[in-house]
């Protein structure tokens, strides 16, 4: 063979069709249909020798399609479920949706021209919004098993179903029948845009909201024993001051508060310019300074006592002929704003209806559904509170001389979350869960549970703390009822044992559609049909936070294949005043335990900027064109669901997260490093059958020990990530060993012994050992994240496996023996060694003194003996062909100099405190087949054109 170029089929080059391109558009639901077929979750349920891992899926709205939030939550929950699965644990993953409520019911009637609206029943309304949940859930299901999520898609919950109802009605009944359920006429928040009462978690603060502050003065009626002394010489022109940013309550007033210990002064105003109807006004005394300067007057102190001596004084109500107490209320009256004093109105207030308790005060709300004034109000009757009410509060205060001042006032005002309207507060007859029946329970029970990170339980605690009781009923069709009746004569309550059980009973049956469509005698128990009364069924439904804060008992301690308490839960950290909080509160009330044992919590996706997605900004990321492309695939092309999931594990969730265009393209080029590095290793190990050609670990030369030592730290590494759920951590070390590890230095190295050896060479053989085991742990440890990808390099190994799919392999294994710290602190010096030389090399290539490296011989000069010694023993005269400097520079040859001498007046050289480098040109003339310099070359006669290795490989010999 003395032809160049003859040579090349002697070359072992890698053999895969495994493709350098991941095609995830087609490839992907390929893998998922191999994954259906074959029934891989199932099969690792029943046959996972491990105890059972629960986590129980939050339920999305079944309102709209899927976002990028959604895809990062789920996703989070199918990496950790897949991690479960391969560590030999039983998952079961049931996935969930909130079917009912107010945004389903306002989507169905957005739908319809205003005439079908006005014809509407109750009974129509729900069967066209039970149409349009079970579209969506459809529509959304698609979309969470594109991204290749894994569970239960056939049989999900859904808040919607007959079972489901029942058992929230039975932990209804069972809170009820504990104490924790009563009718109560309370404040709440009110949303007239949509007419119903509202939980704390169904409100937003907008950031700039103004309302009309207004500051106004009561007339003194009377004092108490304990100021008589001293202020009967003002009473005749006194005046308490309150100041209140919701001028539409004043009807309502029926009390002023004082803080006891605050002190309090009667001040005397005086001013030429402004005409008070009052000569002398009660105010904090603290606040005199600053109310001087906001009312624009002098304000001279005549007198100051502490807030409790003024209990018992009265005023006159300026619009209303009624006299009305001061009262003691609580720390909630500050001097921080307004006068010290606070107007109580027990019928529009939290703290306003405790301290009218206390007093024995009415509750007066004199506004109805829609946020107008009642008749109760007089002369406001009809209009609307937050609008001409408010108005004519206002100038009715003026006319009557008893208005101070009013100005506009900034702070966070509750909103409607659906309607994005304001809300009131005002007293209605509702269902309420009494949490102050269980709230230390709840308390103890949120200590149990891990928080991930561990300030989710210093978020949640608080809130469960300063928890008012919860209300639980809504004036809406679209949702559970509460099963309750009252007399229709004296309308009394009739809720018992014996009605929630029939209640249950009959919804379990046929659903809870059945309160709407049967009598009521048949809704009501036998006993108490022909008992002289008649009674009528309650209209209102619960709460959707009830609905889903039910789950536990619904889902997890219903289906025989779960387990109560789950695992964990995993949800947006919005959830810790929702769904963490409604199912913490139900599962303590019934059986006085958390239902979760960890709780993990992530942020929101933000742009690329941090700024919020809004349609309105252009800026929202949809997952469907991550995944599918845009309709122009050049701008926006098709990465498929492993780029989203890799993205999923590149961020820090314990915060927000950001993702745009530019994130999504660093990810794709990530799958493409990863792959890349796949395909390296599937092509290299073609013919390697490990049954025959493993080389044992005692056998393997250094550099090979290294790198299985260096796969111990890194796939440990990786576990600890994913039992940490800190997967940012795993995406760190798989990238760096792909490109750092691998790619740059292992495989690089590699390449002269796979290509150039005979084929079942020691040096060839020793080297895909670690490479198989290379491969088969880097597909196991992407597998959780890059499923598809996973379970692509898995059809493709070139051996046999006894495990169908990847995720039937189990997690990565390796051994103890590997782990050798000593022999890696070496070889960091070796690999800083090689950096250091191809810095020099790269030099040297600039300028063109060579192509590649092996066009060149490096000088190396070594000043510390004993560093010295232990690398000259890797520049033997005769290695073994892999613990040599050369393979490890990838240069021709190698020269170590006993002195710096020998560097000296060279052009291409480096110095550093360990070693001095140069780089000269190699010597002797390249082989045709190796392309290593040598200056041993034609000595074959049979092979002139190459090497001495070479004609040793082509012998079978090297």
């Amino acid at each position: 063979m003395t032809e160049p170029g003859s040579y090349k089929d002697t070359v072992n080059l890698p053999k895969t069709s495994f493709d350098m391109r991941a095609n995830a558009i087609k490839r992907e639901p390929e893998i998922q249909k191999f994954w259906e077929e074959n029934k891989i979750y199932d099969r690792l349920f029943e046959n996972n020798p491990g105890e059972l891992f629960i986590l129980h899926d939050g339920p999305p709205y079944a309102n709209g399609s899927l976002h990028i939030g959604h895809a990062l939550n789920k996703i989070l929950k199918d990496i950790i479920n897949r991690y479960q699965l391969l560590q030999g644990r039983k998952v079961r993953y049931i996935p969930g949706w909130d079917c009912h409520g107010l945004p389903i019911e306002l989507k169905v009637l957005q739908n319809m021209k205003s005439a079908e609206r006005q014809n509407l029943t109750s009974l129509q309304l729900r069967q066209k919004a039970k149409e349009f949940a079970l579209a969506t859930v459809d529509n959304q299901r698609q979309n969470f098993k594109r991204y290749g999520i894994w569970g239960d898609w056939d049989n999900p919950y859904l808040t919607l179903k007959p079972a489901y109802e029942a058992a929230q009605i039975g932990v209804f009944g069972q809170m009820f029948l504990k104490g924790y359920i009563y009718r109560g006429l309370k404040p709440v928040h009110w949303s007239p845009s949509s007419k119903t009462a509202l939980a704390e978690a169904e409100l937003e603060y907008p950031e700039g909201h103004v309302s009309r502050s207004i500051y106004a003065a009561f007339a003194i009626t009377s004092l108490s024993e304990a100021v008589k002394p001293l202020l009967s010489e003002y009473q005749s022109d006194l005046g308490v001051a309150i100041w209140t940013t919701t001028p539409w309550t004043i009807p309502g007033n029926l009390a002023v508060a004082v803080n006891a210990d605050l002190n309090y002064a009667v001040v005397e105003v005086s001013h030429p310019e402004v005409q008070s109807n009052f000569q002398y006004l009660i105010v904090a005394a603290d606040l005199v300074e600053r109310l001087s300067s906001t009312l624009g007057v002098e304000l001279t102190v005549k007198a100051t006592f502490k807030g409790n001596d003024l209990e018992h004084t009265t005023y006159r109500h300026p619009l209303y002929d009624r006299e009305s107490p001061i009262v003691v209320g609580g720390d909630y009256i500050t001097t921080e704003s307004g006068t010290g004093l606070v107007h109580t109105a027990p019928g529009h207030g939290q703290e306003d209806y405790i301290v009218g308790q206390r007093y024995g005060l009415p509750i007066l709300a004199p506004v109805d559904d829609n946020g107008n004034f009642t008749e109760e109000a007089g002369e406001f009757a009809g209009l609307n509170v937050l609008g001409d009410g408010n108005q004519a509060v206002i100038d009715a205060l003026n006319a009557a001389g008893s208005l101070l001042k009013e100005e506009p006032y900034p702070h966070k005002y509750p909103y409607d979350w659906r309607t994005k309207k304001p809300t009131i507060f005002r007293a209605t007859e509702q269902w309420f869960a009494s949490v102050e029946g269980f709230r230390e329970e709840a308390l103890k029970a949120i200590a149990t549970v891990k928080w991930i990170p561990a300030q989710g339980e210093n978020r949640i605690t608080p809130m469960v703390a300063e928890r008012s009781d919860w209300c639980i009923s809504r004036q809406r069709a679209w949702g559970v009822p509460i099963p309750v009746f009252y007399d229709e004569a004296t309308g009394e309550v009739l809720l018992n044992e014996e009605i929630i059980n029939h209640a249950q009973g009959i919804i379990a049956e046929i659903g809870s559609d059945a309160w709407w469509e049967l009598s009521v005698e048949e809704l009501l128990p036998e006993s108490y049909r022909n008992n002289g009364k008649s009674y009528r069924r309650g209209t209102d439904t619960m709460d959707v936070w009830f609905d889903s804060g039910s789950s536990w008992a619904a889902v997890v301690q219903q289906r025989p294949e779960l387990r109560y308490p789950a695992d964990i839960y995993l949800e947006g950290s919005d959830q810790h005043r929702g769904w963490f909080q409604s199912s913490l509160l139900t599962s303590v009330a019934v059986n006085d335990i958390a239902p979760y044992k960890t709780v993990l919590t992530h942020g929101f996706a933000l742009d690329e900027q941090g700024r919020k997605m809004s349609k309105s900004e252009g800026n929202v990321v949809d997952p469907n064109t991550i995944i599918e492309g845009g309709k122009n695939q050049k701008v926006e092309p098709a990465y498929g669901a492993d780029v989203l999931r890799l993205w999923v594990s590149s961020v820090d969730y314990s915060g927000d997260v950001r993702i745009g265009k530019n994130i999504i393209k660093q990810m794709n080029d990530v799958r493409g490093k990863i792959r890349n590095t796949a395909r390296f290793l599937l092509g290299s190990l073609d013919d390697f059958d490990p049954e025959k050609d493993t080389v044992p670990f005692e056998e393997l030369p250094e550099l090979d020990r290294y790198m299985l030592h260096r796969i111990t730290e890194v796939f440990e590494e990786v576990t600890q990530a994913f039992d940490s759920f800190q997967f940012f951590r795993f995406f760190q070390t798989v990238q760096n060993f792909c490109v750092v590890d691998l790619s740059n230095f292992y495989l690089d190295v590699a390449k002269d012994r796979l290509y150039i050896s005979a084929k079942d060479a020691f040096r060839r053989r020793s080297c895909q050992t670690v490479l198989k085991i290379a491969l088969d742990n880097l597909a196991r440890a992407i597998a959780p994240v890059l499923c598809h990808t996973a379970e692509d390099i898995w059809q493709y190994l070139p051996y046999k496996t006894p495990y169908k799919s990847v995720f039937e392999a189990g997690w990565v294994q390796v051994e103890e023996k590997w782990r050798n710290p000593e022999l890696a602190e070496f070889w960091d010096t070796l690999r800083q060694l090689r950096t250091d030389v191809n810095k020099v090399l790269e030099q040297a290539r600039i300028e063109k003194l060579i192509g590649s490296s092996l066009e060149a011989k490096a000088l190396i000069h070594i000043p510390h003996k004993q560093l010295g010694d232990a690398i000259k023993a890797f520049n033997p005269v005769k290695g073994n062909g892999i613990d040599e400097l050369r393979y490890l520079l990838l240069t021709s040859q190698v020269e170590l100099l006993d002195s710096a001498q020998g560097l000296q007046g060279l052009e291409y050289t480096a110095q550093t405190e360990d070693w001095g480098i140069a780089v000269v040109k190699a010597d002797g003339e390249k082989c045709d087949r190796c392309w290593n310099y040598s200056t041993r070359m034609g000595e074959s006669a049979e092979h002139p054109l190459i090497c001495e290795r070479c004609v040793a490989a082509l012998a079978g010999e090297f």
